[in-house]
Order: structure tokens, then C-alpha cells, then sequence
């Protein structure tokens, strides 16, 4: 397997499907490979190794979706209790009915209120400007800044149906961060290093880097019309005021797949239980019914692509993952979890097979094809390795 893992990542990176990306894979008792190819950014010479530290973005939100279900089996958070019971803003969200002539919004009350269920399983209403146009008209209606403002503010904004009625993705898992910091009175950091990351020994993830990993960070890289690729600029360090639930974290894959670990071990890791088993169980099944993933089709083809993930074929979600609801061309089979990172990292847990990974590399737009493609050629390599044993 290793032999091929590499070849498959110095391919692609020959190629130009990467600057660099590392690949990690585990069953529940560690790692069966971890390795990288290529740079950290175009025009350095550091290597893109398996330690290299990336902005995970929407991987952060199973971490947080975890801590949730934590407190939910402790009693303190409850599934399908009112969410404004422990943020009274929600108590005042209304649902975005269309627009007035002069374009003033039309706001009405939901149908019911939003819960934990909703909010970790993106039925809530709440969804991401970046794949919803009514969404961004309303915000430059109503000049309420976005995510990218690090503001509390940003998290007050109308849902685009009523709860429970439909999938779309947004941000609602942020909702659940401030959920669990409410309840704690700890920040979401705080939380996840006491009963996650900490426990996990996640010691390459954090909202906020520290030198160690600033110094093995990568480069976000923009992908051109002709499919070259520049890096972008760092961003300017700073926090925001909040932490977000749904897409704050930097960190490496091999951490990522110590958290996979947990799942795969259904709740146990090296003889430390953090979660139940029922809890993963319900956690890796259908929590949204007869209801199914929608493609997102974005606003921005500077931030994102049409993003699908094995177009055609029907997807569930849990909490807080994507369910394939048939097995996929890549090995996996049906009932796989997955999710991704919006500058193009991945990962998948198959509980029936016992083996998952994470892949991280750092371009945008989101769902680029060629970065996507060789996740999934690593993804299939996998499964041909364990099927031939090797």
C-alpha cells in the first residue's frame, strides 16, 4: 500500500493536481499510512510532509458535532428540545418569504422551532451564502456582515425554509458551537481539548496556531483558468469573536484521523471511551429521513465549484456527516460517512470495512476536480491494497 500511496501523490503532484497534499489512513488501531508529496506553497522548497499543518475548514464540524453529542449523552444538551433554550437569539429567527418591490425582505415565524437535531444536520434553515443567492441578497439588504468577519453578528440571519422541511447546507453546526460554549461556559477550544483533541492527542489542532504550527504551515493556493495554480498571500492572524463550530480549525490529517480512530473504535480509542457506542451508531445513520443531499451550486466560482460528492447517487446525513446511501465507484460501500474542508481536504469512515483517511491539500475553488480526483484515486487505492491484502 505504501509503495502505491506514494507513487499515486508524487503523481499528482507531477501533474499539477497539487502543490502538495498529504494522505493519511487508519482502522481502529492506528495508522496504516501517512505520507505526503510536493511543497507547501509554489516557490518554496519546503516539503508538503506528513506533520504539515492546513486550514480543515467544514472538517471542524464533526469535532463539534462529537462534543455536542457528548453533552447530549451526559443530559445537559438535549436533541430535540428548542436550541433557543440555550441561545435565546434563536427564539427570534424568522424565515426568509422573498422580497418586497423596493427589495426590503419578507420575514415570517417557522413553522416550529429549531433544534440541536436540525441545526447538526443542516435541516435547520439556516445555510451559507456562498451556495444560496437569496441568502446574499438579503445580507447586502440588510448590510449584516458574513462569516468572513469573524463577528458574532454574521450568525444572526434568516432561515431559507422552514425547519426539518429540506437539506442545505449552512451554519448551523456554528449555532451548535455557541450551543456548547452556553452550556459550558467555556470557549469551543476549551472544550474540544478537555474531551476531544486533548484525550485524542490532537496536538497539530487549534482555531489558532501556534508557532510550531505556523511554522509548518501551508499555503492556500488559487486555482487559474488554465488550471496553474498561484498561492495566495497569508492571511492576517487574527481572532474573531467567536470561534466557529463549523469551520474553524487548522490542523494535519493525521490528526484529523485520530478523531477517525475514535469513530471506527465506535467511541473507544486505546481503552479510553469518549463517546458510546449507540451514540456513534446514531451518529453514522440516517437522521433526515425520506430527505437527501442536494448539490451546492455556488455564488462565488472564485470560493467554490458546483460541489457533489458522487454525483447520481443518493447521500444521506448523520450527525454530523454525509452518508453514501449506495456503495461508491471507489470502494467504498453504502453506509461510508464523509465530509470535506473548503480549500479541498477529505476524508471518509467505513465502519463496515473498519478503515478510514483523511487527505489534506490547500486550493480553492472548493471541490476542484483535480484535487478531488486524486483523493479519490488514493481513496481506491486503499480498497484494491486491502482487497490483494498488501
Amino acid at each position: 500500500m505504501k509503495g502505491r500511496l506514494d507513487s499515486l501523490l508524487a503523481a499528482g503532484v507531477e501533474r499539477g493536481a497539487v502543490p502538495g497534499a498529504t494522505f493519511c489512513v487508519v482502522d481502529a488501531n492506528g495508522v496504516l499510512y501517512n505520507g505526503g508529496a510536493g511543497v507547501r506553497s509554489l516557490g518554496s522548497s519546503e516539503a508538503m510532509t506528513p506533520d504539515t499543518v492546513g486550514q480543515i475548514y467544514s472538517m471542524t464540524k464533526a469535532l463539534t458535532g462529537a462534543a455536542a453529542m457528548q453533552m447530549v449523552e451526559e443530559g445537559v444538551m438535549e436533541l430535540d428540545a428548542p436550541a433557543a433554550e440555550v441561545c435565546p437569539e434563536l427564539a427570534d429567527v424568522g424565515v426568509l418569504d422573498g422580497f418586497e418591490v423596493d427589495g426590503a425582505p419578507r420575514i415570517r415565524p417557522p413553522i416550529r422551532p429549531i433544534t440541536l437535531r436540525d441545526l447538526l444536520t443542516h435541516t435547520s434553515g439556516f445555510v451559507y451564502d456562498l451556495w444560496n443567492a437569496d441568502l446574499v441578497r438579503w445580507r447586502r439588504s440588510s448590510q449584516v456582515p458574513d462569516l468572513r468577519s469573524g463577528l458574532r453578528s454574521s450568525l444572526i440571519q434568516p432561515l431559507m425554509f422552514d425547519p426539518g422541511s429540506r437539506w442545505e447546507y449552512g451554519i448551523g453546526i456554528d449555532w451548535v458551537g455557541q450551543m456548547i460554549e452556553a452550556t459550558t461556559g467555556l470557549t469551543l477550544g476549551e472544550v474540544f481539548q478537555r474531551r476531544l483533541t486533548g484525550p485524542l492527542g490532537m496536538t497539530d489542532t487549534a482555531f489558532s496556531l501556534s508557532p510550531s504550527m505556523t511554522a509548518r504551515l501551508a499555503s492556500i493556493h488559487l486555482r487559474q483558468p488554465d488550471r496553474s495554480m498561484i498561492a495566495r498571500p497569508p492571511d492576517a492572524a487574527s481572532d474573531g469573536e467567536f470561534q466557529s463550530g463549523g469551520s474553524g480549525l487548522y490542523g494535519t490529517a493525521r490528526d484529523f484521523c485520530r478523531f477517525i480512530e475514535l469513530v471506527l473504535g465506535h467511541g473507544e480509542v486505546r481503552g479510553e471511551r469518549l463517546l458510546s457506542a449507540a451514540t456513534v451508531r446514531a451518529m453514522a445513520s440516517n437522521q433526515i429521513g425520506d430527505l437527501r443531499v442536494r448539490p451546492l451550486r455556488p455564488t462565488n466560482l472564485d470560493v467554490s465549484n458546483v460541489a457533489e460528492f458522487f454525483p447520481g447517487q443518493a447521500k444521506s446525513w448523520g450527525l454530523t456527516f454525509q452518508i453514501n446511501e449506495e456503495p461508491a465507484p471507489t470502494g467504498r460501500p453504502a453506509g461510508t460517512l464523509m465530509w470535506a474542508g473548503l480549500a479541498n481536504s477529505f476524508y471518509w469512515i467505513d465502519l463496515v470495512n473498519g478503515v478510514g483517511g483523511a487527505y489534506l491539500s490547500q486550493i480553492l475553488p472548493f471541490a476542484d476536480e483535480q484535487s478531488l480526483g486524486l483523493f479519490y484515486e488514493l481513496e481506491q487505492a486503499v480498497y484494491e491494497s486491502l482487497l490483494n491484502n498488501d
